[in-house]
């Protein structure tokens, strides 16, 4: 049996969705009466997230001036890498880095990205750990004037609890996939295909308060499938 569109977006969605591996994906569509293989799931989420991403980006409310930043570490190869992440005071998503390194280049990286996204205003004030790289690449981002003058550093780590809280389903995620074994020019797009994804799906209709079907009219209808 061959599955149709709106069979592989229900995949991806409830992978994107819910704390559910590629297994528990497959075996949830064999339960429905198609017969899916987790390598099956793996290449279309591959495929469809990034997709799922760039049609969502028209939706998104902007996020506002209020930039709380912290990174996080992920496990690639056994090797501990950075992912650097910020949301906005509301808890929006505003952007994601996996690096290598956990330096003033990386820190600076992270910020032009985030910086250069129009649904990202320029801040009005960056909280940050007390990681001295921080302090050094804002500065130096405001000497070039990538960031303006006026915008505040606010290094207290309490400031950044929402963040800090956020990388919780961040984590959950990791330890779903059992770690990441990619190379590292795809390490990016691996480590943001599904949490990028996952926060645009949400903002961009409203929340994932509304009932469920609002959610699969609302992908239906970007990628034109029968709900």
């Amino acid at each position: 049996m061959t599955p149709s569109s709106g069979d592989i977006m229900c995949c991806v969605r409830w992978y994107l969705d819910f704390p559910l591996s590629y297994r528990h994906v497959a075996k949830l569509m064999r339960k429905r009466g198609l017969p899916t293989h987790h390598n099956c799931v793996v290449r279309w989420v591959q495929v469809y997230s990034p997709e799922l991403d760039k049609r969502c980006r028209p939706y998104l409310r902007r996020t506002n001036k209020s930039y709380p930043v912290d990174e996080m570490y992920i496990k690639v190869n056994g090797e501990q890498k950075y992912l650097y992440r910020a949301v906005d005071s509301t808890g929006q998503t505003i952007d994601f880095l996996l690096t290598a390194r956990r330096d003033t280049e990386s820190a600076k990286r992270f910020f032009r990205k985030a910086f250069q996204s129009p649904g990202n205003p320029s801040p009005r004030v960056i909280n940050v750990d007390k990681n001295p790289a921080y302090p050094a690449a804002i500065r130096e981002l405001k000497t070039e004037g990538t960031l303006s003058k006026q915008c505040r550093t606010r290094q207290c780590r309490y400031l950044n609890n929402i963040v800090e809280q956020d990388h919780r389903t961040v984590k959950r995620r990791v330890r779903l996939a059992m770690g990441y074994g990619l190379i590292p020019d795809r390490l990016e797009n691996a480590a943001r295909d599904r949490s990028d994804a996952y926060d645009q799906q949400g903002t961009a209709y409203g929340g994932w308060q509304k009932p469920m079907c609002s959610q699969v009219k609302f992908i239906s209808k970007l990628f034109g499938i029968a709900a």
